[in-house]
């Protein structure tokens, strides 16, 4: 560490900001990087050289690699059991994970647990089951790509959300399996840095799920406040929130869309943005035929009979062109169906980054919980577990 001691602070500021803090605000992009480059480097580091910038921050890795040199690179996980998949101190930023499970239990994405502590806190920032942050919201393998999570062949799960901590980084994995995970192979790169700016935030991410959801007996009564929305995320504190991933399971025929997203922001009793639709949030249109697509920002990568009771969606959106920004608070829902009158089974997960302390997050569904099945629930019609 110590050739980091004579970097010039001008040369820290340009190396640190544009290379680590750039992929915070704009995933490591060439406008992001130019946005945090002191007055008149804009003309002097042109876009097309900032991948050419050189870095300030020593490279690291946490993997499961075999100490003994040999190919046994993977992990053991008892039933119960919980594997420390990162442990560092800083500053530092993780930029991508990559895991790839082998297990006999059918059902071990919805039963492993990913934790994220930052800084030393005792409750996490993050607590998603593995497929669900992964974007596999109902427990089934897909491959798509998008700007900040991918599922490539076969069966390997990459995050791309930058992740910065100032003292310290703990991530685990703690399996709910049934039965042991013979191999959990794991690789976390990150970047030990001399130093984060103020303004950064920690990453967080939270599971929800409504199973089903509350459904209205009519579509006839309007709802303006969003009181029975399904709710994306909610937080206290300073932050903005880039994204969720959502799967559904259709209890009833026909479209589950229509629903409104609504946000509201710092105590605001109204939206202060309100959509116009489920496909519309999604970035599609006309419930997008039923059709699979993975774009960058966007996405519906997966689909299974689509329109009739049982079909399986699992939905992606990125708000990295303008995160949806809050103060004091934030709370994030979407209807479900035409002003909340369908009941469908919704899973999901938030991403976004804040001040810290964070409000408690709600208790993780017991496991059979978050298995998804099907409630028969005639159209309009409250639930019934």
């Amino acid at each position: 560490m110590n050739e980091e001691k004579i970097v010039s602070p001008r040369r820290r500021s340009l190396l640190t900001l544009g290379a680590a803090s750039a992929g915070l605000l704009g995933l490591g992009n060439s406008k992001a990087s130019a946005a945090m480059m002191p007055p008149g480097e804009h003309s002097r580091h042109p876009e097309q050289l900032s991948l050419a910038l050189l870095r300030n921050y020593r490279t690291a890795k946490s993997s499961s690699y075999d100490r003994t040199g040999g190919n046994m690179d993977a992990r053991r996980v008892e039933p119960g059991g919980t594997l420390t998949l990162l442990e560092s101190t800083g500053p530092g930023m993780v930029s991508h994970i990559w895991f790839t499970i082998a297990t006999s239990d059918p059902q071990h994405l919805k039963r492993i647990i990913i934790r994220m502590y930052w800084d030393g806190e005792k409750e996490p920032s993050v607590e998603v089951p593995v497929g669900d942050f992964f974007g596999l919201n109902l427990g089934d393998y897909f491959l798509y790509e998008s700007a900040l999570l991918s599922v490539a062949p076969v069966k390997a799960l990459n995050a791309y959300f930058p992740m910065p901590f100032r003292k310290s980084a703990l991530i685990t994995a703690t399996s709910e399996c049934d039965r042991p995970v013979d191999a959990f192979y794991f690789n976390i790169d990150y970047q030990v840095l001399p130093d984060l700016p103020e303004t950064v935030g920690y990453f967080h991410a939270q599971y929800r799920q409504s199973a089903p959801c509350p459904g209205w007996k009519t579509a006839e009564e309007k709802n303006l406040d969003g009181k029975d929305n399904y709710v994306f995320m909610e937080a206290t504190g300073r932050g903005h929130v880039v994204g969720v991933t959502q799967g559904v399971v259709l209890n009833q025929d026909g479209w589950w869309g229509e629903g409104d997203d609504m946000l509201f922001v710092d105590g605001s009793e109204k939206p202060v943005t309100n959509g116009t639709g489920s496909e519309d949030y999604y970035n599609g249109a006309w419930g997008f035929d039923g059709k699979q697509f993975n774009y960058r920002h966007i996405g519906v990568p997966y689909t299974v009979n689509p329109f009739t009771i049982g079909g399986r969606w699992c939905l992606y959106r990125w708000h990295v062109d303008a995160p949806l920004a809050f103060e004091k608070s934030v709370r994030f829902t979407i209807e479900h169906g035409t002003g909340n009158d369908r009941s469908d089974d919704f899973y999901s997960v938030a991403y976004w980054y804040q001040t810290e302390p964070h409000a408690k997050f709600p208790q993780l569904p017991p496991v059979a919980d978050r298995m998804p099945r099907v409630f028969a629930v005639p159209h309009g019609a409250l639930p019934v577990k």
